[in-house]
């Protein structure tokens, strides 16, 4: 009798083991794959909301509050966390690449999308427009990130305007640690200027998978298309 129990102790590890791999297999395909087909349906969610959105009447005029024609809507300063406020669309990732923008860059948030750091200037503000997104996972929007160029552009849609950003500095350029937030401040790099132009930063991780460093590119406002 005691031998059969012996002989069924590598057993029992074995199968033990090879449900803790099925289980690790099942996770690593699931963050891989499967977030991807669920936050892919986010992003259809949020744009389609948007754009319902947007074909709806305001309340109250959208004043522009600067020449920069920045509006309350585009700001999204009534908006929660996770919801879209604008859209992005990069023409160097194809023709169909249009990502909604949200409120946010929790990890939970940017499963719905491209986040907006919390007290960045809003699309087509002067100022800095902070952004972050997943190389890989959960949607993947900045998969491309690394293949912009200098002079590519990067288009915000809002309610009231389009605006077109040119890359000054690409993300295959340069890559910061984690906690290097000099890239988020009003001008990048020098926080105790007042910034005078409309300026985009946009963020990733800089390795496919999780990484502490982050690849950074720079762009500013080129021209700003009333709707």
């Amino acid at each position: 009798m005691r031998s059969r129990g012996r002989s069924r102790g590598p057993l029992v590890v074995g199968a033990c083991l090879l449900l803790v791999g099925l289980v690790l297999v099942g996770w690593v395909g699931y963050q891989y794959f499967g977030t991807n087909v669920v936050s892919s349906r986010h992003f259809d969610q949020e744009r389609q909301r948007l754009r319902h959105q947007w074909s709806q009447p305001v309340d109250t005029p959208a004043t522009p509050t600067g020449p920069d024609r920045t509006t309350p809507q585009d700001a999204g300063a009534d908006v929660a966390p996770g919801e879209a406020v604008a859209l992005l669309r990069v023409p160097r990732f194809g023709d169909d690449y249009e990502v909604p923008l949200v409120r946010g860059t929790d990890l939970d948030v940017l499963a719905n999308g491209v986040g907006i750091y919390q007290g960045s200037a809003a699309p087509g503000e002067v100022g800095n427009f902070a952004v972050a997104g997943h190389r890989v996972t959960h949607g993947e929007p900045f998969r491309q990130l690394l293949e912009l160029r200098r002079g590519d552009e990067v288009i915000v849609e809002t309610r009231t305007a389009i605006f077109v950003y040119v890359i000054d500095l690409p993300p295959s350029e340069l890559t910061v640690d984690e906690h290097d937030d000099w890239v988020l401040a009003p001008v990048p790099g020098k926080p105790d200027q007042h910034p005078t132009e409309a300026l985009i930063t946009l963020t990733t991780c800089q390795d496919l998978f999780h990484s502490p460093d982050r690849s950074v590119g720079f762009g500013r406002l080129d021209r700003t298309e009333a709707k």
